[in-house]
């Protein structure tokens, strides 16, 4: 980036303020651009040196706010279809995201992994699949550690993996990964992409500029990505997984064993025994983690140490604490019901769940089918605390109650529960509303239990 280069940038949470950090660093002039009028200037700009060439606009944008800019980037949060989108435009401004940014200044190999569920433990898990191998790991992205935070740091002997949303690959130019993995696509953010057909098209952008050097890494139980593994226009090599029946290459679940297998010869990885993390959909986030490890060039026998150490994220399916014989488990990241719905059929036991949030015009049907049986009694927060009692009620489930935050949500749970039940969090929604993000909410939960 050439000096005193004036690059406009979209957005003044996490994501853009490290963007306009990183273009600081590379001698560039910043403006940070949010359109709440209410944005407090001083809490901004306090991210800053004095004396940074940082300037914030907020508001309505005018293109006379735009002299001598000549790159925008966007923020992942914010969608393309904002107002202050056709000014950039007919000032003949270039747009990328903030993952563009970063991919353009970094070096080394990269992994990328998107897919509706599973991204952080996967992602978290082939970082220490990679720390095994190579001195210099970076683990960034949708995870909660922007790519631009860590970009200027690699170097041509740096591993990086990169979680990846579908809001950020809207905004991918040259973005090339040398292995990339789609986990799975089901319905989610659709109040952003509008179809399904957008989403999965965002989805399997990840593979836009791979080349036959490359590989990816796909579901063979997800019938989409079956059939885009498939697809001949699609140029990297194709490893798959499976937790219900042998694959022509990859990675498969066979009763507890995990094999790989690979030009006609099968080898065994893992026994599910083995590692610490519950539920079958967690298999298949170890199988698409090992895979990509080793195609990135670790040894099978580190990446099956890696496997047998890795802990669940913080958030998905973590365990809090036992108290009076009750199991309390927070799955605060999952926010879609097919997030919710593996969350459920992991756990062992008789569940008290609480539920509700933030409405992604999402359909719960799938999740409240699996109740009967499962769970003893529903305890619903926020904005989609109608819809789903609604939704409940539609197959016989009436074990409800509304709670207005997540204190008495816990309490309740707690007089509900047995000794040998368990009690989750996993809302099948957003958290916008009542909490900042999912880890908010998430810590809350945590801290109600712990406060029993």
């Amino acid at each position: 980036m050439a000096e005193s280069r004036r690059v406009f940038v979209a957005g003044t949470g996490k994501s853009g303020i490290s963007a306009a950090k990183m273009i600081l660093k590379m001698g560039g002039e910043v403006i940070l651009y949010n359109s709440n009028e209410g944005t407090d200037e001083r809490a901004v700009l306090s991210h800053f040196a004095p004396g940074d060439p940082v300037e914030l606009v907020r508001g309505k944008l005018y293109p006379s706010r735009l002299r001598g800019v000549n790159l925008a980037i966007m923020s992942p949060g914010i969608p393309l279809t904002a107002p202050f989108v056709p000014v950039l435009d007919s000032a003949k401004i270039p747009l990328i995201g903030e993952l563009e940014l970063a991919y353009q200044a970094s070096k080394g190999k990269l992994a990328a992994i998107t897919g509706t569920n599973g991204k952080t433990t996967t992602t978290a898990l082939v970082g220490e699949i990679l720390k095994k191998h190579y001195e210099d790991v970076h683990v960034v992205g949708n995870i909660g550690n922007p790519f631009t935070e860590e970009a200027l740091d690699t170097g041509e002997d740096s591993a990086t993996v990169v979680e990846v949303s579908s809001f950020m690959l809207e905004t991918i130019m040259d973005f090339h990964p040398n292995v990339s993995a789609i986990l799975n696509i089901t319905p989610d953010h659709l109040d952003r992409h509008g179809t399904m057909e957008n989403y999965t098209r965002c989805k399997e952008a990840i593979a836009l500029n791979q080349t036959e050097e490359d590989w990816i890494i796909l579901n063979y139980d997800d019938p989409e990505l079956r059939r885009f593994g498939k697809e001949k226009s699609l140029k990297p090599h194709v490893i798959w997984f499976s937790s219900t029946e042998e694959v022509p290459e990859g990675m498969y679940l066979k009763e507890d064993d995990i094999f790989f297998k690979e030009k006609g010869t099968t080898t065994h990885v893992v026994n599910t025994g083995e590692l610490q993390l519950l539920g079958r959909h967690n298999y298949e986030n170890v199988m698409a983690a090992a895979a990509i490890g080793l195609k990135m060039g670790v040894p099978l026998l580190k990446v099956i140490e890696a496997l047998k150490k890795f802990k669940a994220v913080e958030h998905r399916i973590e365990f809090v604490r036992e108290r009076c014989g009750v199991k309390y488990y927070n799955d605060s990241k999952g926010t879609n019901p097919d997030a919710a719905i593996q969350a459920l059929k992991a756990m062992p036991g008789p569940t008290i769940l609480i539920g509700g949030g933030y409405d992604k015009n999402a359909q719960y049907d799938d999740w409240v089918k699996l109740f009967p049986g499962r769970v003893k009694h529903l305890v619903l927060l926020g904005q989609t605390r109608d819809k789903i009692s609604e939704c409940c009620k539609k197959y016989g489930f009436t074990e409800i109650m509304y709670a207005e935050d997540m204190d008495e949500a816990v309490k309740a749970c707690a007089s509900y529960a047995d000794v040998g039940d368990y009690v989750l969090l996993s809302p099948a929604c957003a958290s916008w509303g009542m909490f900042d993000n999912f880890e908010e909410r998430g810590r809350i939960f945590k801290e109600c239990v712990n406060n029993l």
